[in-house]
């Protein structure tokens, strides 16, 4: 396996985003499906979120036994946001997860950290709409580009980060709504790309 195949593992496509020793990252190819972020409307963190719940929970039991056993629980950093401050919680421990602000805009799609960690003095919501990395973030939900959850808070406790579907692949870092997503745009709406890390054979 190297960084940048696709595979597949279970009933899903998976890209290879990085390996460490005998095992890999892997996030699902293309968005899997669209649910809320969290089942209330009240300040929430991905530690007890209803979306972590299902993952790990309802989605993770669609592996057979044989996936399972190559499927490796992790711990996960979940870092407060860079723009507001926004509290991350407590660091958690997940079997399938997503990725956070911090991996999907400085690790696994090309370096873009000096725009997280150099806020510009115009920018409110998103990133730069014309960050070169974009295109890498990019993912599509039934053969259109549609947004998906990142696990990290928004600018309150009652919005998660999520990459846009449109302009595709830009860093929504205001969030959205944990309920609904953003009702009034209804690509928009909350989209789900697990990532795992898996055990070599």
């Amino acid at each position: 396996m190297q960084i940048g195949d696709k595979i597949s593992f279970g009933k899903y496509e998976w890209r290879i985003l990085d390996i460490q020793n005998d095992a890999a990252l892997i996030i699902t190819e293309d968005i899997i499906e669209t649910r809320p972020y969290h089942d209330r409307y009240v300040d929430i963190t991905w530690a007890d979120c209803a979306l972590r719940k299902y993952l790990n929970g309802e989605f993770y039991n669609k592996f057979t036994e044989n996936e399972k056993a190559r499927i490796m629980p992790v711990i996960n950093k979940n870092l407060d946001n860079q723009w507001y401050g926004t509290k991350g919680g407590e660091d958690t421990r997940d079997s399938i997860f997503l990725l956070s602000l911090d991996e999907a805009v400085c690790k696994y799609f090309g370096d873009s950290s000096a725009k997280l960690y150099n806020r510009g003095a115009k920018q409110k919501y998103w990133f730069e709409r014309k960050d070169e990395n974009n295109h890498k973030r990019a993912a599509t939900f039934n053969g259109f580009r549609n947004s998906y959850w990142l696990r990290s808070p928004g600018r309150v406790s009652v919005k998660a980060v999520y990459i846009k579907g449109n302009p595709s692949g830009c860093i929504g870092i205001q969030g959205n709504n944990i309920l609904e997503g953003n009702i009034s745009e209804p690509d928009y709406f909350g989209g789900v790309r697990p990532a795992l890390w898996l055990k070599g054979r």
